[in-house]
């Protein structure tokens, strides 16, 4: 039984961590404008062209991603309400990071987080709050970095933690503050050995 159910999170974790486009880092409320990051996890380029985020009024389109473009496998790309370069400047820059600025379609202490395709279909979800699903973060100056074995949650969960300056994500404080790693790849490695062991697991059940 136990290694049915090991066998079962293995494979439950490689779907999520080849899914694609993920929601992989947030932050509601920041000195320097609060943020979603989105990853692409999968082995594939994505084009985001007619891409669209929300927060839980869940409408398709409210807010259009297109201007990420192509988002290599590996890439993580930035939306935030600051403009672009506001935010970039207080992080240091960030080259080579593709940011959507001025969007306001704003993040609550407790709301969630939603990813639609072109076909205005759901990819990634996320609700969070620490009142609405209490012991778990609040993401005020400080962001949280979901767990590469985690995409596949939509829930926040208690495990996960607040970004500090140095951490396994590589996080760093911004000029006003705040503590994040806005565009950086998350746990490379861990998605790496991930990927070998569904390879290894995949070839010994065959």
């Amino acid at each position: 039984m136990k290694k049915l159910v090991a066998l079962m999170l293995v494979l439950s974790v490689t779907q999520a961590a080849a899914a694609g486009m993920v929601i992989s880092e947030w932050m509601y409320s920041g000195v320097n404008g609060e943020f979603v990051e989105f990853t692409n996890t999968g082995p594939n380029p994505v084009d985001m062209t007619g891409w669209s985020f929300d927060d839980d009024s869940g409408l398709p389109g409210s807010t259009i991603l297109s201007a990420f473009g192509v988002v290599d496998p590996g890439e993580s790309v930035i939306l935030t309400e600051a403009t672009v370069g506001a935010f970039t400047t207080a992080w240091g820059g960030l080259p080579g990071v593709s940011v959507i600025g001025g969007n306001t379609n704003n993040l609550g202490r407790n709301d969630a987080i939603n990813l639609y395709n072109a076909s205005n279909v759901l990819v990634d979800t996320l609700a969070y709050g620490d009142q609405t699903y209490p012991g778990t973060v609040r993401t005020q100056n400080k962001s949280c970095n979901i767990p590469a074995a985690d995409y596949g949650y939509t829930v926040v969960q208690t495990t996960w933690t607040l970004a500090t300056v140095g951490d396994a994500y590589g996080s760093w404080a911004s000029s006003g503050g705040d503590v994040a790693s806005p565009g950086q790849v998350p746990e490379p490695a861990t998605l790496a050995l991930l990927a070998m062991g569904a390879i290894s697991l995949i070839r010994r059940r065959h």
